[in-house]
C-alpha cells in the first residue's frame, strides 16, 4: 500500500526541478524585457528629459512571470491528460445546447441595449466598435473558418470599402444607401483579383501573399495623393441619414426637416449614435444570416470540403478554383460593407486605420473563437475588443491586458472558445436493424 506514495514522492522532484528551471528562464527573459520597458521612464521636465526608475514594477513583472510559468508547467500536463480522457461528445452537445438559447438571448439584449437605464454614449460607442469587429470576424470566417484559406490581408478589403464610400460620397454626392452596395461590390472585385494569384498556394505561402496584398493596398493609399489624399486621408465624409432625414439640430440650407423635427423630438446627439448602433447591428445580423444559409448550400459544402481535403474535393468533381474565388469574393464583400460603415461613422478615413495589426486582430477573433463557429466569433470579439476597453483607464497596461487575454484563451482553449465543428451534412442510420445508412434529407454527405 505504501508503494504508490513512495513512487509519487520519488517522481515529484524530477518534475519539480525542470519546472523551476523553465520558470527561472522565463523570469530571466522577463527581466531583460522589463528593465528597458518598465524600469526606466523618461519624464518631460523644464530642463528637458529626465530618466526615472521604477524597479518595483520590474520586480512585480519578473515575479509574476516566474510564478505563472511555474504553475503552468506543473498544472498544464495534468489538465491536458484530463481533457484527452474526457468524452468529446457530451462537451459538444453541451455547447450546442448552450448556443440554442444563448444566441437568441444575445440578440434580444443587443436590440434592447440603447433602452437600458445604464446605457450611455460610451457604452454605445464600445458596442458599435465590438459589432464592427463581429461583422469583420464573420466575413473573415467564410475565408478562414469555412474554406480553410489563411488570409492575413483582410484589412485591405476593409480599406477598399471605406475609401469607396468616401470617394463616391464626396465626389458624386451619393447617399449611404447607394454607396453601401457599391462598396461591397468593389471589395468583392478586389477579392477576386486577390484570389487569382493565390489559387495554387496553401498554408504559409498563401498567408504571405495575402499579407503582401494588404500592405500593397495601404502603400497605394498613402502614395496616390490626388485620389486618396495620401497620409492626410479624406475628411468631411457625409454622415448617414434616416431615409433622407439628417441627424442635425437645424435643417439643411436647402430646406426640409431633420430627424428630430419630423418625429417631434427634442434634438439630442444620441439620436445619431443610436441609429449607427442599430445600423451596424442590422448589418452584422444580415452577415450572420447569410453565412448560416450559404453554408447549407452546395457552395458552402464545397468550402467545408476544401477546408478538410482539397484532393478529395477534386476527386468529387468540385472545382477548387471557383470555390476559392467565391470564398474570397464573398468574404471581401462583407469587409467592404463594414468599411463603408466605418467611413460614415468616423467621417474621416486615412491609411493609418488599416494597418496589419487590424488584420491580426480580426484573424485572432476568428481563430480564438473557433474556426467556423459563428457564436465563437461573437464571444471572442467581446473578450478581445470589449475587454481592453474596460481597462482603458490603465493607459500603460491596455495592450498588456489585450495580450494577457489572448494568452489565457490560448492556454485554456487552444482550439478556440468553441472548438467543435459541426458538419453541415451528416449521414443518419436508416430505420431497421442491419440496414445500411442512408443519406440525410439535406443532401449527400
Amino acid at each position: 500500500m505504501s508503494a504508490t506514495p513512495l513512487a509519487a514522492r520519488d517522481r515529484r522532484p524530477s518534475s519539480l526541478l525542470p519546472a523551476l528551471r523553465e520558470a527561472a528562464v522565463a523570469a530571466l527573459v522577463a527581466l531583460v524585457v522589463a528593465v528597458p520597458l518598465m524600469g526606466i521612464q523618461t519624464v518631460q521636465v523644464s530642463s528637458g528629459l529626465e530618466l526615472r526608475t521604477r524597479w518595483s514594477w520590474v520586480v512585480i513583472a519578473v515575479g509574476s512571470v516566474f510564478a505563472g510559468r511555474l504553475l503552468l508547467t506543473l498544472l498544464l500536463p495534468a489538465r491536458r491528460q484530463a481533457s484527452s480522457n474526457a468524452a468529446v461528445g457530451p462537451l459538444a452537445r453541451a455547447f450546442r445546447d448552450l448556443a440554442r438559447w444563448l444566441g437568441p438571448a444575445a440578440i434580444l439584449f443587443a436590440l434592447s441595449l440603447p433602452l437600458l437605464p445604464f446605457s450611455d454614449r460610451y457604452i454605445l460607442d464600445v458596442a458599435i466598435l465590438v459589432l464592427t469587429y463581429i461583422m469583420l470576424g464573420w466575413g473573415l470566417n467564410i475565408v478562414v473558418g469555412l474554406a480553410g484559406l489563411l488570409d492575413l490581408g483582410y484589412v485591405a478589403f476593409y480599406a477598399v470599402g471605406a475609401y469607396t464610400y468616401a470617394l463616391l460620397a464626396l465626389n458624386f454626392d451619393l447617399s449611404f444607401w447607394v454607396c453601401l452596395p457599391l462598396a461591397g461590390l468593389f471589395a468583392a472585385s478586389f477579392g477576386v483579383l486577390l484570389g487569382f494569384p493565390v489559387l495554387r498556394l496553401r498554408g504559409d505561402y498563401l498567408a504571405i501573399v495575402t499579407l503582401g496584398f494588404g500592405e500593397m493596398v495601404r502603400v497605394i493609399l498613402i502614395n496616390w495623393y490626388k485620389l486618396t489624399g495620401g497620409p492626410n486621408g479624406l475628411s468631411g465624409v457625409p454622415r448617414p441619414s434616416f431615409f433622407g432625414l439628417p441627424f442635425s439640430a437645424s435643417p439643411p440650407a436647402a430646406g426640409g426637416e431633420t430627424f428630430s423635427s419630423f418625429f417631434d423630438l427634442t434634438y439630442s446627439p444620441m439620436h445619431r449614435v443610436i441609429f449607427l448602433y442599430y445600423l451596424i447591428l442590422a448589418l452584422a445580423l444580415l452577415t450572420n444570416l447569410f453565412t448560416l444559409r450559404i453554408r447549407k448550400l452546395p457552395i458552402g459544402r464545397a468550402w467545408e470540403g476544401l477546408r478538410e481535403d482539397e484532393i478529395a474535393c477534386r476527386s468529387l468533381g468540385i472545382n477548387p478554383t471557383n470555390t476559392k474565388l467565391t470564398a474570397f469574393a464573398i468574404g471581401a464583400m462583407f469587409g467592404g460593407f463594414a468599411g463603408s460603415f466605418f467611413a460614415t461613422r468616423q467621417g474621416f478615413v486615412s491609411p493609418e486605420s488599416f494597418t496589419f495589426i487590424e488584420s491580426a486582430i480580426i484573424l485572432a477573433i476568428v481563430v480564438l473563437g473557433g474556426l467556423g463557429s459563428q457564436l465563437g466569433v461573437v464571444i471572442a470579439a467581446i473578450v478581445l475588443i470589449g475587454g481592453p476597453e474596460l481597462v482603458r483607464q490603465l493607459e500603460d497596461f491596455r495592450m498588456l491586458a489585450f495580450g494577457g487575454l489572448m494568452v489565457l484563451i490560448m492556454i485554456w482553449r487552444p482550439r478556440g472558445l468553441l472548438a467543435f465543428r459541426e458538419p453541415t451534412i451528416r449521414l443518419r442510420p436508416a430505420r431497421g436493424a442491419g440496414s445500411l445508412p442512408r443519406e440525410s434529407a439535406q443532401g449527400p454527405g
